[in-house]
């Protein structure tokens, strides 16, 4: 319970300037990780930057201590790899679309180690990086005195831009991005430090007005850090003391896009939901407070089978063939 009255806090001030409500959260006071928020994401072979480490669900790679989730770097061999450590991901259990995006985080630093707090497309599994999109909220190397935010795309090949913020890492940090429709705002202990123009999805930067999941990781290595060497210091470790997700007030009522080109029937239903007037390729139904509950990246029939739910409200993410995205509210009763 130690966050409760910083969560109050931070709820109270968020509050009085009318903008947001809280959507998602973890303050890490359980004695082990949420497994209906995270899962890890076990493995080696570089990620596609060469990077060193071997990711476990090991309590030596992460644990929750002292109200804090602990991502910890060793050197220590595991397979063919030098080095373990974790990430852990939101991937299949929360997307979102949206929002504000904080966590506050204290960083290791040293040479080779490359802690991040980021996000990717919910659609990575038909759409592969760079075209599902990168979200880094904040990334670290080595041994700076800065930070860095960026967004990576597709463009005729891989895009991607951003900004850095000085700081000390090894000290806790409020790190954050706001996400719209029009562009995203970086932010250091709610500092604005650079913006991208997202336009709506135009100008190649589609991936941006689609779900997306949370990631947290410490890598070891890769192209961009390099390598350890002497002065690396092990274990090394991220302590992560909240992640939170905010939407803005007016999706309180669900905000509905597309209304005059999508029919969802019956609404309210019992089960069978037929979804009429666009051709889709995906779809994603979340509770309202954003655990994805079904999803289906290739579509067949506009026909689902939600009978096995629940009853309450949701929302559904529905991605046409064309690439819009709709938003509509469903009762399931």
């Amino acid at each position: 319970m130690k966050n409760c009255l910083a969560l109050l806090i931070c709820l109270q001030s968020l509050f009085l300037q009318g903008q947001y409500f809280l959507y998602w959260h973890d303050e890490f006071d359980s004695n082990q990780l949420d497994s209906t928020k995270w899962k890890y994401d076990i493995g080696a072979g570089g990620w596609g930057n060469n990077e060193m480490q071997y990711y476990t669900n090991l309590t030596s790679n992460s644990n929750i201590t002292n109200g804090n989730l602990v991502i910890t770097a060793l050197d220590q061999n595991f397979g063919t790899s030098q080095y373990t450590s974790a990430r852990v991901i939101t991937k299949d259990l929360f997307a979102f679309k949206y929002g504000r995006i904080e966590a506050r985080i204290k960083l290791p630093m040293g040479p080779g180690l490359w802690p991040a707090f980021w996000m990717l497309g919910a659609n990575i599994d038909s759409q592969i990086w760079p075209t599902c999109g990168e979200i880094d909220i904040m990334e670290h190397i080595n041994s700076e005195s800065k930070i860095y935010g960026t967004m990576h795309f597709d463009s005729l090949g891989h895009r991607y831009r951003g900004g850095q913020f000085n700081c000390d890492p090894t000290q806790y940090h409020q790190y954050a991005v706001i996400w719209d429709s029009t562009k995203i705002t970086w932010l250091v202990d709610n500092v604005v430090y650079h913006e991208q123009a997202i336009f709506n999805g135009s100008l190649n930067k589609e991936e941006f007005v689609k779900p997306f999941f949370l990631l947290l990781n410490i890598a070891v290595g890769g192209n961009w850090p390099g390598g350890p060497n002497q002065n690396t210091l092990f274990p090394a470790s991220m302590y992560v003391d909240y992640v939170r997700v905010y939407k803005d007030q007016s999706e309180l009522s669900i905000n509905e896009e597309g209304l005059k080109d999508i029919t969802i029937s019956p609404n309210p239903t019992t089960g069978i939901v037929n979804i009429e007037g666009l051709n889709l390729s995906s779809i994603i139904l979340q509770t309202m407070d954003g655990k994805i509950v079904f999803q289906e990246f290739s579509m067949e029939s506009n026909v689902v089978d939600f009978s096995q739910l629940p009853n309450g409200v949701y929302i559904i993410y529905a991605e046409t063939t064309t690439g819009n995205t709709v938003t509509k509210r469903l009762i399931k009763e």
